[in-house]
């Protein structure tokens, strides 16, 4: 399908929570063709729903919109932040799982390259640009910047957890990626990359950063803090693992989280299963509405053509919590049938999946 330029953006927009900026995009996508988008990703554990089916969702959709995709599996930052305790072959391991995750998730791969850091760093230059990056920035910077891989600036952190930032906002150049598409806990460091490309005469990347998803328990309040630190706290967590629907989670276990996740009654701020409604059922690209079954006596059922009209029925209390929640449980099981199935007969991607769930989770 042939999009116009207002169809490309306004499809770029139902990823991008916020856009830096909008103006710019609009000239790239005047102006190229095939503009490069980067991703990257932690190998640290089992794959939960928001790095899973929702980042396949979102790729999906910037490859419509005229896009050329590299994921950049960031084993070497895995490495640098003490992922698998600093064990690289796990940490590759882990990476060649979450790979088998998205085959199975409807990810178009045919438009989508993976690009191992532990071969990126290899490039001519690239430790050079790492330098130059750093020569830039004062440490007080970089260790706010250590956010992005769930470090605190008042943890002692390490040498190896300093140099993160740094290659990452290498990683952009190096990749020669037009725009970053990563989440809001990302942001911090690809604005380092924007500044830092003006002084170095690099090519700006233009940021788009997607939704954070809510974990699934209740959330509590913290003195002080930004809303996008506040958003970056009450995700979901593979530390957690009742917070987070995994891509290979069995349908019982899906609808005990799913049941047991915080949905108060009328209630639609900071409310998980509203939001993976919002951001998974009516994104996804075989969902035209959302049924919800009931009971002839508690109304029967309901079919939502959006996400609005189910977010005002819910306001207005016309929609019962657990009647959302069964619903929402079948739409989600439907979505990860295909990846247990991958799962249960690749015996590849069933030994990875094996060795992964083995493996010790760490921060």
């Amino acid at each position: 399908m042939n999009l116009n330029i207002e169809e490309k953006l306004q499809l770029i927009k139902s990823v991008g929570e916020e856009i830096t900026t909008e103006d710019e995009l609009k000239n790239l996508l005047k102006t190229k063709t095939n503009p490069i988008a980067y991703d990257g990703f932690e190998p640290s554990g089992r794959i939960h729903i928001a790095q899973g089916l929702l980042r396949a969702i979102n790729i999906n959709k910037m490859i419509k919109a005229g896009f050329t995709f590299k994921m950049l599996v960031a084993d070497w930052h895995a490495w640098a932040n003490h992922k698998m305790d600093g064990d690289l072959d796990k940490i590759q391991t882990v990476g060649k799982y979450f790979i088998e995750v998205w085959r199975a998730s409807g990810m178009d791969l045919e438009n989508v390259e993976f690009v191992w850091a532990s071969d990126l760093v290899k490039k001519e230059g690239y430790w050079d640009l790492v330098m130059k990056i750093a020569i830039k920035n004062n440490l007080k910077r970089i260790l706010r910047i250590t956010q992005i891989m769930g470090r605190g600036e008042k943890e002692t952190l390490s040498a190896s957890q300093i140099l993160y930032p740094l290659m990452q906002a290498a990683d952009i150049f190096t990749l020669k990626a037009d725009v970053t598409q990563l989440g809001m806990d990302q942001r911090k460091v690809n604005m380092l990359a924007r500044e830092v490309a003006e002084d170095l005469g690099l090519t700006k990347p233009i940021v788009i950063s997607h939704h954070m998803l809510l974990g699934l328990l209740p959330p509590k309040d913290k003195e002080g803090e930004t809303t996008v630190d506040r958003a970056i706290r009450m995700k979901m967590s593979k530390s957690k693992p009742d917070s987070a629907i995994f891509m290979t989670d069995t349908k019982e276990e899906i609808n005990r989280k799913i049941r047991n996740a915080w949905a108060p009654e009328g209630i639609i701020k900071e409310n998980p299963i509203l939001e993976y409604c919002k951001y998974i059922v009516f994104e996804h690209p075989n969902i035209d509405t959302m049924l919800i079954e009931r009971p002839e006596k508690f109304g029967g059922n309901v079919e939502f053509k959006t996400y609005q009209e189910l977010e005002e029925a819910y306001a207005k209390k016309e929609l019962f919590p657990l009647d959302l929640k069964n619903a929402l449980s079948k739409y989600l099981n439907k979505f990860l049938e295909p990846v247990r199935k991958h799962f249960a007969e690749n015996e590849n991607a069933r030994e990875l999946e094996r060795k992964v769930i083995s493996y010790k989770v760490t921060r």
